[in-house]
């Protein structure tokens, strides 16, 4: 049986990551960051770690997390407080999902959990 241990996500700038996936998440840094890696792990225990690793690339990254919340406009709005954009997204008709972007322009989703 295979598990996730850990998400890899392509960042330009590893500190400025680790300030708002830190912040977004409730997670913490697992050892000190360098200049081209960090391992972000919930502040709690429970979880799947976050790895920030540092791209040149100025391409799209081909990932993307889903965040799940019951209570998806008040988080969408800290994620916004914390320097997240709203990405342009062609929405379905009811969509229970709202495309952001984290400062280095990575897109994810906040997706409301059923009552």
């Amino acid at each position: 049986m295979l598990e996730i241990g850990s998400i890899v996500w392509g960042v330009h700038d590893i500190s400025r990551a680790v300030k708002f996936w830190s912040a977004a998440l409730d997670y913490q840094l697992k050892y000190p960051a360098s200049d081209d890696w960090a391992i972000l792990i919930p502040k709690n225990g429970n979880g799947i770690q976050l790895s920030l690793s540092k791209v040149s690339s100025p391409k799209a990254r081909r990932h993307h997390m889903d965040l799940f919340t019951h209570n998806q406009k008040a988080e969408v709005e800290r994620l916004l407080a914390l320097g997240a954009t709203k990405k342009e997204w062609n929405y379905p008709p009811g969509a229970d999902y709202t495309v952001l972007q984290d400062p280095d322009g990575n897109p994810f989703c906040v997706v409301q959990r059923p009552f």
